[in-house]
């Protein structure tokens, strides 16, 4: 079935590398303070530390996940010290939230940093009034994306209609549990490392490029309905 955005009420976005670009290497300032958490942690050098953090990611969903799991890490020493980070880089997208803001329904971020460091990116990008409400790792009980709990305590949190909602994210194995649940998927296909692991051609509805493109094209399907045939 063909993406319809006439049918959505709900919006849900992912936030790192996907309301701002790779390019910005927001990431990379956070995969070293990883790094640099498990060094300390463990006492081992860097290399090893980079085995163990991506080890944990690709099994556990997030390298804090495999953290709790092994180490009984503390979730909110290791956030505030991973999130500790320089937002220069990000700038200002005062069209994407013109566009945000134009699409008719709710819009929910979904996210498995924290509360804590989603509230600054969108205070860097002055998308603060942007979205109704965010999930975060928190509010998972930290069993992050794509555990299939994590989509449904939201979908119960804010009381969604997941047939009448789509999903946005750049890491295509976050879109399988929400296509399972019901939702329309999109898929942003950006060319990092880790976006197309685990990829499910089924549980993707659409897949875009640049997602300011992707909400224009939407944007002009929905003041056009007869246009998407």
């Amino acid at each position: 079935m063909p993406f319809d955005p006439t049918c959505v009420d709900c919006w849900i976005f992912d936030l790192d590398n996907t309301l701002y670009p790779p390019s910005t290497r927001l990431f990379d300032q956070i995969d070293m303070r990883m790094g640099l958490f498990i060094q300390n942690l463990l006492g081992c050098d860097e290399i090893e530390a980079r085995r163990v953090q991506k080890l944990y990611f690709h099994d556990h969903g997030t390298t804090l996940s495999g953290l709790m799991h092994f180490h009984a890490t503390e979730p909110y020493d290791f956030l505030g010290f991973v999130h500790d980070i320089d937002m220069r880089p990000l700038a200002v997208a005062p069209r994407l939230a013109d566009r945000l803001a134009a699409l008719p329904g709710r819009k929910l971020l979904f996210t498995n940093g924290d509360d804590a460091y989603a509230r600054r990116v969108l205070a860097a990008l002055d998308l603060e009034s942007s979205f109704e409400g965010i999930w975060d790792i928190h509010a998972m009980q930290y069993r992050p994306k794509p555990e299939r709990s994590a989509y449904t305590g939201m979908i119960d949190a804010f009381g969604i209609t997941p047939e009448t909602a789509v999903f946005v994210e750049d890491m295509a194995r976050n879109l399988s549990p929400a296509k399972a649940l019901g939702m329309q998927t999109v898929w942003l296909d950006l060319a990092t490392d880790w976006g197309d692991r685990a990829k499910d051609d089924a549980a993707i509805d659409v897949i875009a490029d640049d997602i300011g493109k992707w909400l224009d094209h939407t944007l002009a399907s929905l003041a056009d309905p007869a246009s998407l045939g």
